[in-house]
């Protein structure tokens, strides 16, 4: 019943002229006349378009045909490029459908274009509807490393019909980067997921143990004379706010202030952009998290600020990367949230009616890419003084600059890199002890991929420099990241010193597909005078880390489970003083079943031979770490479900065995519709 149901499904496909095969080349056609932003395929633009169907499965089958057929085109005119997808479904009421705020994946099927307009192999822009077109966004760097907090501006229209559903998306040109050319080839991949199966498919053929996503896209032809050069966008802001502030005097006064605020982005030629904003404010977006720090460390909060989230995989040039092809400490040399932050010296100058973040009076970025690989690009940014009581000044007046290149070979599967940043303060009296007049920051980085791509090898070089009063120099000494007054060491503090500098170097190794086993190699070092936290973040330097893991990772489906991993861990951490830090091997599978559960379970072992914690004591001497055995174990239900079940446990032992830990958390997901979902958990 089910074949008989598929072949009708076929034949009623779209009217296009149908692309099937296992070609990875894509042709769009120009519209002839408007195109109607509606879920429907009756517009001349797309009954003149050809259809491309050669979907394949990637999950849980690697290059598989599909259960279901998928089918879709492209056209554009001088403003936009549409695609239309046609997702056929033999039980069109089963899609799964659910609606959650935009860049909330929710447990519904979806359809997803990968654009990669520059046809570089490693930048680009995932966009995702749902049935429900609940829309999501990613900007995409590094051939796989995803900016979440990007918001595009592009339009889809969903259906849902007797034939399963369809997604008509309007990405205009100017969201987009690419050549200055009569004719452009870009990246391109659709993708879609059947959540109830589950099964994922895409065009063309996604394969999850190549690394790399960008890289592994198809190509888009048929773009002649496209537009968007000299294209203005304006975006202004109006933020009122009421402030409450101590007065002198004693009780509170409740100001209301109101402040306009600009973006403005200029199309100079399609592969030059210039963005400026004008008194951007942390109101235009989403607050941080309320959150109580204990620790000695700085807290991390991400970037919503359009202005500087537009464009930030080009400026990111990590620290400490030991997580397998990407990085998850968000350090390194750039962070544009110091740009308008909170005025550092707001508690020794100011007091309740000071303001809690430093205005920005103006910023600027250029970016670029040119033919051959080579990305650039300059950003500025000016802030105005903070005035704090009696006189004295809680921020003063900084000027922030970053410059970035970078250039790309053998199809991008090699590239090197420079970025540079450079901080200047005009300071007084009262900001002198406490603050750097400049620092400077340089770094160099490398990579190249090799044996068919499944191997890659990454390098990189950093120094910096900062600059100042002895009494400014002496705290940046004594601060978390350096501690150079701690006892028993190689260091010591020299209280007359005027300027700091120290280097940092990272090498990593790694395999990443090819069979069933990867693995990775590190090591990171930085000494204890690398200084980068005026623009950019880093927790501690002081640190010489040496961290290798290997897995065997299964992806095809078997009788009794839908892919599995077994991982294996090692880390040993040091001082540059050659105090040992952190010494540790864990182990740990993972297994997704065919019910759609998944379960984990692991342990780590920590504390071979005498190791140290030299941050505790915050400066004081190392304290004794005692060896620790710390399993744990989980499992997630099935997400399609009404209900979704889960839990996880967390035990520890350690101190000889007199410390003992247990952490017990369960969690029910529940969706009664569409538009209403619980989540109820606990710890205990």
């Amino acid at each position: 019943m089910r074949r008989s149901v598929m072949v009708a499904l076929v034949a009623s496909s779209f009217a296009w002229g149908e692309l099937s095969g296992q070609s990875s080349v894509a042709t769009a056609a120009r519209a002839t006349g408007n195109v109607t932003l509606d879920g429907l395929d009756d517009d001349a633009a797309w009954r003149a378009s050809t259809a491309v169907s050669a979907f394949r499965q990637h999950d849980p089958e690697l290059d598989a045909p599909p259960s279901q057929r998928t089918e879709f085109a492209v056209t554009y005119d001088d403003e936009n490029l549409y695609v239309f997808v046609r997702a056929f479904d033999s039980s069109p009421d089963s899609i799964v459908r659910a609606l959650t705020r935009r860049d909330v994946r929710g447990p519904s099927d979806q359809i997803g274009l990968m654009i990669d307009s520059y046809h570089d192999r490693r930048s680009g822009y995932a966009f995702w509807v749902n049935p429900d077109g609940v829309k999501r966004d990613v900007a995409i760097s590094n051939d796989a490393s995803e900016d979440q907090s990007w918001d595009g501006v592009w339009d889809v229209a969903t259906r849902v019909d007797d034939r399963g559903w369809t997604a008509e998306f309007r990405i205009p040109l100017s969201q987009l980067r690419y050549q200055a050319a009569d004719r452009h080839t870009f990246g391109l991949g659709v993708r879609r997921v059947i959540e109830r199966l589950p099964e994922a498919v895409s065009w063309p053929h996604y394969d999850r143990n190549t690394p790399g996503a960008m890289s592994q896209l198809g190509t888009l032809e048929g773009l002649v004379g496209l537009g968007r050069s000299n294209s203005v966008e304006i975006t202004p802001y109006v933020v009122t706010k009421n402030v409450t502030r101590a007065q002198n005097s004693g009780g509170f006064e409740h100001p209301q202030e109101l402040d306009a605020v600009a973006d403005v982005k200029i199309g100079i030629t399609p592969n030059l952009t210039l963005d400026a904003t004008v008194n951007p404010d942390f109101g235009q977006v989403e607050a941080d998290p309320a959150e109580v720090n204990l620790t000695a460390f700085e807290s991390f909060f991400g970037e919503r600020r359009p202005f500087f989230v537009a464009g930030t995989g080009l400026y990111r040039f990590e620290l400490n990367c030991y997580i397998v092809v990407d990085c998850g400490t968000n350090e390194g040399l750039f962070y544009s949230r110091r740009m308008g932050r909170r005025p550092a010296l707001r508690s020794q100058n100011g007091d309740g009616r000071t303001p809690t973040a430093t205005p920005i009076m103006a910023a600027v970025k250029l970016t670029g890419q040119r033919a051959g690989g080579l990305s650039f690009g300059v950003l500025d940014a000016v802030t105005r003084p903070v005035e704090g009581v009696g006189g004295l000044t809680a921020e003063p007046r900084t000027n922030y600059a970053v410059a970035r290149v970078q250039k790309d070979f053998r199809n991008g599967d090699a590239g090197i890199g420079w970025i540079g940043t450079a901080v200047n303060r005009s300071l007084d009296p009262s900001t002198t002890p406490y603050l750097h007049e400049s620092a400077y920051v340089t770094g160099l980085s490398g990579r190249t991929r090799f044996g068919n791509r499944n191997f890659e090898l990454v390098g990189s070089v950093t120094a910096s420099r900062v600059a100042g009063s002895p009494a400014a120099i002496t705290r940046t000494q004594r601060g978390s990241a350096h501690y150079y007054q701690q006892p028993g060491d190689a260091l010591s503090v020299d209280t007359s010193a005027t300027s700091l500098g120290g280097v940092g170097a990272q090498l990593k190794l790694g395999k990443y597909g090819g069979g069933i086993t990867r693995f990775e190699s590190s090591f990171v070092y930085q000494s204890a005078g690398l200084e980068v936290n005026d623009l950019g973040f880093l927790r501690r330097a002081d640190v010489r880390d040496w961290s290798t893991w290997g897995s065997l990772s299964f992806q095809s489906p078997t009788s009794v489970y839908r892919w599995a991993s077994f991982n294996a861990n090692t880390w040993h951490r040091w001082n540059t003083s050659g105090d040992r830090l952190e010494s540790a091997v864990n182990l740990n599978g993972h297994v997704g079943l065919h019910n759609n559960w998944d379960v984990h379970g692991g342990g780590t072992y920590s504390g071979f031979g005498a190791t140290y914690c030299d941050r505790c004591t915050r400066g004081g001497p190392l304290l004794r770490r005692s060896p620790g055995l710390y399993p744990w174990f989980g499992f997630n239900g099935d997400a399609r479900r009404t209900v979704q079940p889960g839990m996880w446990v967390n035990l520890g032992r350690w101190d000889g065995g007199r410390s003992r830990s247990s952490s017990l958390g369960p969690y029910l997901n529940s969706r009664f519709s569409t538009r209403l979902s619980l989540q109820v958990g606990g710890n205990l």
